[in-house]
């Protein structure tokens, strides 16, 4: 029998109250405490609002959230108290504050094991700050996303602000390092602050059933092996949704690798408006002054790489499309991409880069990009700057991959006096559609590729548009079968 079977700890026994008022924190850690010491057990949180700061997850102890059940984040501004200090990691160097450090977090567990948190039940992120310092390499292209090239200095110290700014500050609902058999069941989590579950380093993770609308990231899995994300539901305007990255937060180079994302739906409505049903879209922008946000992405902090990630099943609605990435030296191999719908694109449906950005120690060169394949993908509305790309770099391109049953809608009607024949590389650019301006073919753009296979590519616009459908550039070792629009083709 699991640990957590043999004995139950209502946090009231501990004394927490679940008054909203009364800060839980002291009593719902002690509960923990209790459970741990007896080797394991499960905690269980009754209905009420529990306020609490930092609560410390232990191996073999389960927290059931009962049906009205809320963990509410407090704010260090009006509650008295503070959240655990950052964990000195000394590596930040090569990637944000927020993918840094673990314990400035709602909940953090380090290197805990055989740990549930379950449902039903909710996550109130209401205390915690969505800002942190940015990484303290720098780049003049690398480092932010060219849209962001207009951003006063002010707005950016009030995104990114100095790391003093931060003391006492949460900014992850969910943070894990390393441990493993971990499971997230049947919560919502809301207003999650940086990150609403940050996973580094983690093994044998269940993310499932989850509901998180959320101010910035959703859910990202950093140099994580072995796990399952799957019905969860993920609504971030401002940021990725469901993002699987490789970074060197632990201080060396780790693949994400053995990841399955299943039957999970992303959008980028306003904040808050997944949960109450409205489903708002006034906001137009994410703070990189792209359009919204709320997509599926590998990448884009790539120093280990990605192997043998499955995204079957999903969708996609008003959010930009699924972005496969690796610019910080890490090789991207055997992915698949299958089964996706995509309502409302807000830029390109499809997105794979090999770059150059080398965020990482003195020696990162430039990775790889292959075996990939995607297939049975619809998608509608899409923004018509944007073709679904496929981009390279001289001498390195992106190699072995397969676009099979792929039917894509555009809005059409871009503006023809918007359009470069030939946009510049970028190598060492940040990742992203607009970081090339519209495309030179409006429904597929391909340069610096070998081993392409297009079949059954179906392309369509709403409107006229000035570009041919399909744009290859240096590209060899091309199939083409029942792709209609191929007659539209330019090869230079």
């Amino acid at each position: 029998m699991p640990p957590q079977d043999a004995a139950i700890f209502d946090v009231r026994h501990h004394g927490a109250r679940g008054d909203g008022r009364t800060l839980d924190t002291a009593s719902i850690n002690a509960a923990i405490l209790a459970a741990a010491r007896c080797g394991g057990g499960t905690l269980l949180i009754p209905a009420g609002r529990y306020l609490c700061f930092t609560l410390r997850l232990r191996s073999n102890v389960s927290i059931t959230f009962a049906p009205g059940a809320v963990i509410e984040a407090a704010d260090p501004a009006l509650h008295q108290g503070r959240y655990d200090p950052p964990d000195g990691n000394g590596r930040e160097f090569y990637q944000d504050f927020g993918h840094s450090h673990w314990r400035n977090s709602l909940f953090w567990g380090d290197e805990v094991e055989n740990v549930v948190l379950a449902g039903p039940g909710l996550i109130d992120g209401k205390g915690l700050t969505r800002n942190g310092p940015g990484a303290r390499w720098r780049a003049e292209t690398g480092e932010r996303p060219l849209s962001m090239r207009g951003v006063s200095a002010t707005d950016l110290a009030r995104l990114e602000p100095d790391i003093a700014a931060m003391d006492g500050l949460g900014n992850k609902a969910i943070a894990l390092k390393a441990g493993r058999d971990i499971t997230i069941s049947g919560l919502t989590l809301q207003n999650c602050g940086h990150f609403a579950i940050l996973a580094t380093g983690t093994h044998a993770l269940t993310l499932r059933d989850l509901t998180i609308d959320t101010n910035r990231d959703g859910i990202d899995l950093d140099c994580v092996c072995d796990a399952l994300v799957e019905r969860c539901r993920v609504n971030t305007p401002n940021d990725d949704a469901i993002v699987v990255k490789s970074s060197y937060a632990l201080g060396r180079m780790i693949a994400a690798e053995n990841i399955v994302i299943r039957d999970c739906h992303v959008s980028g409505f306003d904040p808050g408006t997944m949960v109450d049903g409205t489903r708002g879209t006034t906001q137009q922008f994410a703070p990189d002054r792209d359009r919204v946000t709320g997509r599926i992405k590998l990448g884009t902090e790539s120093n280990g790489g990605y192997r043998n990630i499955l995204i079957e099943d999903c969708s996609f609605t008003r959010s930009r499309g699924l972005a496969l990435e690796t610019v910080d030296g890490g090789v991207m191999e055997g992915i698949i991409a299958r089964r996706l719908i995509m309502r409302d694109v807000t830029s390109a449906p499809l997105f794979l880069r090999l770059g150059n950005r080398a965020r990482g120690p003195v020696g990162t060169g430039v990775g790889a990009m292959r075996d990939i394949r995607i297939e049975s993908v619809t998608a509608t509305g899409i923004d018509p700057r944007y073709a679904a790309t496929l981009a390279g770099l001289a001498n390195h391109p992106i190699e072995q991959v397969a676009l099979h049953d792929i039917a894509l809608t555009y809005r059409g009607g871009a503006a023809p006096d918007d359009v470069v024949a030939t946009p510049p590389e970028f190598a060492s650019a940040y990742p992203e559609p607009s970081m090339f301006g519209p495309t030179p073919a409006w429904g597929l753009w391909m340069r610096y590729a070998r081993g392409v296979m297009l079949d059954d590519v179906r392309l369509a616009t709403e409107r006229g548009d000035p570009r041919p459908a399909i744009v290859a550039d240096d590209v060899t070792a091309l199939t083409v079968e029942n792709t209609p629009t191929w007659h539209a083709k330019r090869l230079t």
